[in-house]
């Protein structure tokens, strides 16, 4: 019966999948249970803020912001990023006037990517993981390769039942019996994104549990018109917080270029 052995293989890899995922989800929830007092008494800064929310691109995205609020970096409308004040105040900033390069003139796509890469964001992330508020980054790609893996098994399961609905020797078993059987790790694999979904959702994020504890502590305090509250919108909700239609034209000409690694 060579149905049977299409339903062996289906359950072969949704059994596969979803181990892989419940032990992916057990390691990252047993690494959070040894932080549960992460964060306590830390106030993030808005750099932090924008890694825990949405990775280093979002880091570059607010330094440029914030530096073109304050005039010392001009964006255009066009896409172009020029240096006004060549002197960067801390890291980030000296990190993006670096990428711009010795003319002072970039287009702003490939200064985001640079400066998303530069040495003071990876010290960002070292700091923020080791104080528990962010994911370890092989944690982080474990959990998305895991729910990955998941939706590939599902597929493959609606393949190979149909297949073996399909095949011209199935035996006397009728085709909605064997439609059933293919049914049942089909239902596995799609309870296993759902509780993925509810449950290992926050472990596939930049931000730990108890870095987006502090993320909503940071939402419910960030009431206001003043400039910090405004950044503290660009942190938390990338470019599309930003007002300006200038500015946000200045954005707007490298998300089709990048528009298979946004992560705002």
């Amino acid at each position: 019966m060579f149905w049977v052995l299409l339903l062996l293989l289906a359950w072969a890899v949704a059994g596969t999948a979803c181990t892989r995922l419940c032990l992916a989800a057990v390691h990252a929830a047993a690494s959070d249970a040894k932080e549960a007092t992460a964060g306590q008494g830390h106030d993030l800064t808005l750099y932090e803020a924008a890694f825990l929310s949405g990775g280093p691109r979002r880091v570059a995205d607010l330094t440029l912001v914030s530096m073109a609020r304050q005039r010392r970096l001009l964006l255009a409308h066009t896409g172009w990023a020029t240096v006004v004040d060549p002197r960067g105040r801390d890291e980030m900033e000296r990190s993006v006037i670096g990428a711009i390069g010795p003319e002072g003139q970039s287009r702003i796509a490939p200064v985001r990517d640079a400066a998303a890469a530069a040495d003071a964001v990876g010290s960002l992330a070292d700091r923020l993981v080791s104080a528990g508020l962010a994911v370890p980054d092989g944690a982080r790609s474990g959990i998305t390769a895991a729910i990955r893996q998941v939706q590939l098994a599902a597929a493959a399961v609606l393949a190979l039942g149909a297949v073996a609905l399909l095949a011209p020797d199935r035996s006397d078993m009728p085709a909605h019996l064997i439609a059933l059987w293919f049914a049942l790790p089909f239902v596995l694999t799609l309870s296993c994104l759902t509780i993925a979904r509810i449950e290992i959702h926050p472990y596939a994020q930049w931000a730990s549990p108890a870095g987006q504890r502090l993320l909503s502590a940071l939402v419910r305090h960030s009431r206001g018109g003043d400039d910090r509250t405004y950044l503290t919108s660009v942190a938390l909700r990338g470019v599309r917080a930003i007002g300006e239609p200038d500015l946000r034209a200045a954005f707007a000409h490298r998300e089709p270029h990048h528009a298979f690694h946004r992560h705002d």
